[in-house]
């Protein structure tokens, strides 16, 4: 009777260690195959902690989105993203969420706008007055756009014209061009433009 209670008693922890295992090596495969899984899914949906502390990685980021671009910039601003947002910001901040970026997160914080020349412009290869405009905070890239500083000019998301992520930017970048010439602008006739003049005094 003893030897028959302790076989069945073998056979049943033998039985609870195999389902123990198998979970714990369910669980470590979990582990392992999730976090890469998720940061990747995320990182389709979120931009956030794109690095831009140096030319070569802001000409590579826009390079991402076919732009050619002069290797230097043209300009380097501080700008302070407000924290609250009036027309302007709100319009241009709707281009940024529809490209994944949210500039209300930066709210009331010092950015800078670093500015390069396109090159490739989809119908105005070589032509002057195309830009890219890069906004950076603490070395990571938090928004910008593509824009024309003519008087009739332009303002969009970094997608190139044409290209289906880019449709969903149209009608906002037209309400943000403008918003910015009812201001009054000129030149950089765009509502980036109305941002980076906003500096502390």
């Amino acid at each position: 009777m003893l030897l028959t209670m302790f076989v069945i008693s073998m056979k049943t922890s033998k039985k609870k260690l195999l389902w123990i295992l198998g979970v714990a090596a369910l669980l470590v495969a979990i582990f392992l195959v999730w976090p890469k899984g998720a940061a990747q899914g995320s990182a389709k949906n979120d931009k956030t902690g794109l690095k831009g502390a140096t030319d070569t990685q802001r000409v590579a980021f826009l390079k991402s989105f076919d732009w050619e671009v002069e290797p230097q910039p043209t300009s380097v601003r501080e700008v302070v993203i407000p924290e609250i947002f009036d027309d302007v910001y709100k319009e241009y901040n709707a281009i940024q969420l529809k490209q994944g970026f949210d500039l209300s997160k930066f709210a009331g914080q010092r950015a800078k706008r670093w500015t390069y020349s396109v090159r490739n412009y989809p119908g105005q290869e070589g032509a002057e007055g195309i830009q890219a405009n890069v906004l950076v905070c603490d070395g990571k890239i938090i928004g910008g756009d593509i824009c024309s500083v003519a008087l009739d000019g332009f303002m969009h998301g970094f997608t190139t014209p044409g290209d289906s992520r880019s449709s969903s930017t149209a009608a906002v970048s037209e309400e943000a061009g403008s918003a910015a010439k009812s201001r009054g602008g000129t030149g950089e006739n765009n509502a980036l433009t109305s941002v980076a003049q906003q500096e502390n005094a």
